[in-house]
């Protein structure tokens, strides 16, 4: 399924753009906010006995940016809208006796389908295409995996004013939980020259992350504005 998306996003593309009443294209940047990743500690036996945590650590969050650029094919009071977004998001694990930020820079091709409530206000939803280009964790030995799928789900809602649109959705990644192994470094109390070995040192991590975004756009083009076509269906 996942090859077969990109194909099928460009097909119903060009369709759609032969068929569209109206038609516009822009670009658009704004904030997200990552939710999601987890670390679970594994326990060792030093001597027999129980050492380093085995607690579950879940992340705090920060302020990511997004930009990129979309399509947007109007038929009635129904549309569809490829876009193409570039995602930074960060998030930070506190660990027992240390900190470990996770970064994932991320290009995200949505294809979405929508329909105008009433006024300007619209509602959308439809599967994305997530390509991740980095992703890292602080403070650890191995190299991690960010997802298993380069699918999600998004949903959202747009207000329009002229050529402007704010717009908030929530974008779910489709992976599943990948829980690979990694080895935390750093992480134990030093007292006396003695390691106490009561920090994370072997854990499992899942590294799927969720995104609330809120953007705002601006219509380069707008067939509705400029709504003279020339013959063969181009709107320039």
């Amino acid at each position: 399924m996942n090859k077969f998306f990109l194909p099928l996003l460009f097909c119903l593309f060009f369709f759609s753009f032969s068929q569209a009443q109206e038609f516009s294209f822009g670009i658009k940047g704004g904030l997200n906010y990552a939710m999601g990743g987890e670390i679970i500690g594994r326990s060792s036996n030093v001597d027999g006995t129980p050492q380093y945590s085995t607690g579950t650590f879940t992340p705090d969050s920060n302020i990511g940016f997004h930009g990129g650029a979309f399509i947007e094919m109007r038929f009635g009071k129904f549309f569809i809208r490829p876009e193409a977004l570039y995602i930074s998001a960060e998030t930070e694990f506190t660990l027992v006796n240390s900190t470990s930020s996770y970064t994932v820079d991320q290009l995200t091709i949505p294809l979405l389908v929508g329909y105008n409530v009433y006024g300007p206000i619209d509602v959308y939803a439809g599967p994305a295409y997530n390509n991740i280009i980095e992703g890292a964790l602080q403070n650890t030995k191995d190299p991690i995996v960010v997802q298993n799928s380069p699918l999600a789900a998004q949903a959202g809602l747009k207000a329009g004013v002229g050529r402007f649109e704010l717009d908030l959705r929530y974008s779910r990644s489709l992976a599943t939980a990948e829980n690979q192994s990694i080895d935390v470094d750093n992480d134990n109390t030093v007292t006396g020259g003695v390691n106490q070995r009561d920090g994370v040192n072997l854990a499992s991590f899942d590294g799927r992350l969720h995104h609330v975004l809120l953007s705002l756009s601006f219509k380069l083009f707008d067939s509705s504005a400029s709504p003279r076509r020339r013959s063969g269906g181009c709107y320039f």
